[in-house]
């Protein structure tokens, strides 16, 4: 079951995951929340990494990004967020090429409001309207929407429903 570390004789090791039990006076057994574990057959509990928001985001995008593609009569709208910026594209992923793009970068939308603290609803609903008259502009009038593994709330939502009242179809 358990053995005992060489480093200090009140540490016990399980599965190896020392666990210092001395200044707490509790029995040696694995202290760990349900979340951060896995049934092992072989070895007891284990310890799972536990990721960050960002690594589950990424991880949910790339699984968005089986389903979601685009192509030429349909390229894809894909949306990025930071704490500070946006950004929205519109790829055609069968030539890998760039249709469209607007981001708060941008002087038509930097200028226009102060993005100091991050970009807002607002931010977002404008930066909507231009990437869809970008597209009409171009003759794209239906895409497919890639939420960029975020949830589709706030400054995403309020960006794809002013896309879809300017034209764009998805």
């Amino acid at each position: 079951m358990a053995t005992a570390a060489a480093s200090c004789p009140h540490t016990m090791t399980l599965a190896s995951l020392p666990i210092h039990h001395h200044r707490l006076r509790l029995p040696p057994s694995p202290l760990l929340l349900p979340q951060h574990r896995t049934k092992s057959m072989a070895t007891g509990f284990q310890v799972c990494a536990v990721h960050s928001r960002r690594e589950n985001r990424k991880a949910l995008h790339e699984r968005i990004r089986k389903k979601v593609e685009g192509t030429s009569e349909r390229p894809r709208l894909s949306v990025f967020r930071s704490n500070k910026h946006m950004y929205a594209q519109v790829i055609d992923d069968s030539s890998m090429h760039t249709l469209a793009a607007v981001s708060t970068m941008q002087k038509s939308v930097s200028e226009e409001f102060n993005i100091s603290s991050g970009a807002t609803i607002e931010v977002a609903t404008k930066m909507g309207e231009i990437i869809a008259k970008k597209c009409l502009e171009k003759g794209i009038n239906k895409v497919a929407f890639d939420r960029g593994g975020y949830v589709y709330h706030g400054r995403i939502k309020a960006l794809a429903d002013a896309a879809r009242e300017h034209g764009l179809n998805f």
